[in-house]
């Protein structure tokens, strides 16, 4: 099944030769010549990428049962009993701090009730709304909303009904499909079954059935298409095409919804790559390459350095954007579902404190927090470690993806105070595996995360000046 990762890899080099232009009746049509249809296409592929990503991931999640995914239909709550490991490969760069909860909206036909119960305040929990183009429309949890039972209405693109009584507060998606995420904090293994009881308090239901009335005429049936990394490789533009006709069209979309309609994608069009000349083909297939690439810039020269690590704010709802299809291509290709600056920050490193890719196949390395500087949160923190190939979270001897700060009563300080955490592809030895982060025999990819993030930590206040930075990893 499709990873991102490979959806995020474009085909083999084009022969020149392909390139050839030749009169068609595209071209008599008013399709653009080879070279602006190359720059639509990059620029499609920049703005369309989190979309397609996005898609990908819900196909896998809601629609397709054997997908080995798969969680719930849609409207359904699917509630995680354990953290994410290296099985679950559909979301790149996933958390392992939080059981996660999933419920995939359809809000053609009405909105939606998320129920919450009371929380122990000292439990962080949070629901992250989440809608088709990847804006961040909205939480519910302990910062946003407080740790008190309550309903919540999200509701679609087009609603122009009333909020029943009872509703705290109404959250509109800008799509008809839309996705709410839910992280619940685990302390540690033994406390699993307080987790469970958190969330078998969450709940998800129609208007209808919170209103307890009849439901409205259902919407019609959606024939969602097949994905998979082969098919995405070639029919990009034909899945952003499928996805557009449940996004309205915001403002600041109306110019790369124009150009995309050149090139055949958009309302009420028909994008189909196999039918397009040979010529065409290869300047749509060249134009997404250079759109990749100039994505996987933008991840690696995000905000700013510090200590090796790159800190920036790279996810957040549709006015932070602000048509900035680039920076929000990146946030995907970084890690799809992001939290807003002030829910979490991430720092993400791929580099050493002197600038050298991580290699745990060449090197061991070190991570040490002085006393008394430990990441700066209201909720928590933590490192994860990730295959730097794939983004993805690695088999290991002791099954630890990551250090936390709910792991602090189990490790080893040092003599002044600090806390050193050992990444290497081998254990330390016994004695130091108390604060061993395991890493791949290759190319690493780390995220700290900071929950809840006080005001000194980076990019609350404009980004990378905040008071706090995190350490560098040093090679041993």
């Amino acid at each position: 099944m499709l990873t991102k990762r490979e959806l995020l890899r474009s085909t083999a080099v084009i022969a020149a030769g392909a390139a050839i232009a030749r009169p068609s009746l595209l071209m008599a049509q008013g399709y653009p010549g080879i070279i602006e249809a190359k720059d639509i296409a990059e620029a499609g592929f920049i703005y369309g990428l989190p979309i397609v990503m996005n898609y990908g991931i819900m196909y896998e999640y809601a629609v397709d049962r054997g997908s080995g995914q798969f969680k719930a239909p849609f409207n359904q709550i699917k509630n995680e009993s354990n953290v994410y490991t290296y099985k679950d490969t559909a979301v790149v760069s996933p958390n392992s701090d939080t059981p996660y909860s999933v419920v995939w909206m359809d809000l053609r036909a009405e909105p939606m009730v998320l129920s919450v119960p009371a929380v122990d305040p000292k439990r962080y929990y949070s629901i992250q709304l989440i809608d088709g183009n990847t804006y961040n429309y909205g939480y519910i949890g302990r910062r946003a909303t407080g740790n008190d039972a309550g309903d919540y209405m999200i509701v679609g693109p087009e609603w122009k009904g009333e909020t029943p009584a009872g509703v705290k507060k109404v959250f509109r998606s800008s799509t008809q499909f839309s996705l709410a995420l839910y992280r619940t904090q685990l302390f540690d293994p033994g406390d699993i079954g307080n987790v469970t009881k958190v969330q078998a308090g969450y709940k998800a239901q129609p208007l209808s059935a919170y209103r307890k009335q009849p439901a409205p005429t259902a919407s019609p049936v959606v024939n969602f298409p097949k994905i998979d990394k082969e098919l995405v490789k070639t029919n990009f533009f034909e899945y952003l095409d499928f996805c557009l006709q449940f996004a309205p069209a915001l403002e600041n979309e109306k110019d790369i919804r124009a150009k995309l309609a050149r090139i055949g994608v958009g309302a009420g069009k028909t994008f189909n790559f196999k039918d397009l000349p040979l010529a065409h083909k290869a300047e749509i297939l060249i134009g997404m390459k250079q759109g990749e690439r100039k994505i996987d810039e933008a991840v690696d020269k995000a905000g700013v350095s510090a200590n090796g690590w790159r800190i920036s704010s790279l996810f957040g709802d549709a006015a932070s954007f602000n048509g900035e299809w680039l920076k929000r291509a990146a946030g995907a290709k970084a890690g799809i579902y992001g939290n807003d600056s002030v829910e979490a920050t991430y720092p993400l490193g791929k580099f050493d404190s002197e600038g050298k890719p991580l290699d745990g196949s060449q090197h061991n390395y070190m991570l040490t927090f002085p006393a008394g500087q430990l990441p700066p949160v209201n909720a928590f923190w933590s490192v994860t470690m990730y295959d730097g190939k794939t983004q993805l979270l690695i088999e290991n001897p002791i099954n630890r993806y990551l250090i936390n700060s709910p792991m602090l009563p189990t490790m080893k300080k040092n003599a002044d105070g600090s806390l050193t955490l050992y990444i290497q592809h081998k254990s330390p030895g016994a004695d130091k595996e108390s604060n061993w982060l395991p890493a791949p025999n290759g190319p690493i990819y780390t995220a700290m995360r900071l929950y809840w993030p006080k005001t000194e930590a980076p990019s609350i206040l404009p980004v990378g000046k905040g008071t706090w930075q995190p350490p560098g990893i040093k090679r041993v």
